[in-house]
């Protein structure tokens, strides 16, 4: 057929994945500084998923991951490297992350982090997932996170 267009695998897969940034109406994130118990210890950032669809839910596998802003000096990344392979193709066996419980990420304080308040700006990417519906789509939200440096 002339003119007709055939739509390859790795496009499918794309718009399957729906890529680009959670709908608001699906998916909410916020994130907060959790200061280190104990001296010499990191502290974390802790991004708490909201979902507003029961139905809908965030994925542990592939694990959420946070991008701090590289212009900022307030935080460190002491996240350990993402795994090297994929999430998990089987959605019951990839787990979920119950609603509202925080999921963490490490962190330390810059060498050139001033005393006060400060507002850190960072990226967390995701995968959230319908059972219901059949689908999973990747998430990504722009945070800022509100850290007081002592």
């Amino acid at each position: 057929m002339r003119g007709a267009s055939v739509i390859g695998p790795a496009v499918l897969a794309a718009l399957a994945l729906g890529e680009g940034h959670a709908r608001a109406d699906r998916v909410s994130v916020s994130a907060t500084y959790v200061p280190p118990a104990k001296a010499g210890a990191h502290g974390a950032v802790a991004v708490t998923f909201e979902t507003r669809d029961p139905d809908v839910r965030v994925n542990r596998d592939p694990a959420p991951r946070l991008k701090l802003d590289p212009d900022q000096r307030v935080l460190l990344d002491k996240q350990p490297p993402p795994p090297r392979r994929g999430g998990s193709a089987d959605l019951e066996a990839a787990g979920f992350y119950e609603a509202g419980t925080p999921v963490t990420f490490a962190v330390g304080l810059g060498p050139g982090a001033t005393r006060g308040d400060h507002e850190v700006e960072a990226t967390v990417t995701y995968f959230y997932c319908s059972k219901r519906d059949g689908w999973c789509r990747k998430g990504t939200s722009e945070i800022e996170i509100p850290v007081a440096v002592p």
